[in-house]
């Protein structure tokens, strides 16, 4: 017999995970009760609807996708030290990477998720704006650099997106970022 409830962490740790991998079509509350072994009763314990439910998983992925990266970054002394964590931390293959190529599909017929991605952006263009900044670069060039980095950090993950990382992959994108970023 099933467990009645699950906790909503379990929830929205299963949520974030089946939305990386399927996005919107893997949010099933019938099928992912079964994997927590409980009564689908425990989904609306803790979510009026899918769509708060998609809003937890969202805030989730906020919080472990660029707070913790930004909490980590900030332990740094120096700019050019932040900016080679901040590359070592977001260039790397992490088993969630399709969470935001979904998210980017699921904001097309939801416009407050396409302002939350906007911002998101903005806010991680902004502070790598900062670094650069810190590390010397004009305001000019520190707002086109960020811009084209992130840009670079999108496009990268979509070309590894279903392949294996090499081993010095750190050391190729400090090469290739070079190109645009002296540091």
């Amino acid at each position: 017999m099933p467990k009645i409830i699950a906790k909503k962490e379990d929830w929205i740790t299963l949520g974030y995970k089946q939305f990386s991998e399927q996005g919107i079509r893997g949010i099933v509350v019938e099928k992912m009760a079964l994997q927590l072994k409980v009564n689908k009763s425990s989904f609306y314990w803790h979510f009026k609807t899918k769509k708060d439910f998609m809003n937890e998983i969202i805030s989730f992925w906020v919080t472990i996708d660029t707070n913790k990266i930004v909490s980590s970054i900030e332990k740094k002394q120096s700019g050019k030290e932040k900016f080679e964590k901040l590359i070592e931390l977001v260039f790397k293959k992490e088993p969630y990477l399709d969470f935001i190529f979904f998210l980017k599909r699921y904001a097309i017929k939801n416009k407050e998720i396409q302002l939350l991605i906007d911002e998101i952006d903005k806010q991680r263009i902004d502070y790598t704006k900062g670094i650069l900044i810190e590390m010397g670069f004009s305001i000019n060039e520190a707002t086109i650099k960020s811009t084209l980095f992130y840009k670079y950090l999108i496009g990268y993950h979509e070309m590894i997106r279903y392949k294996e990382q090499s081993k010095n992959y750190v050391s190729n994108v400090k090469i290739e970022l070079n190109q645009f970023i002296k540091y």
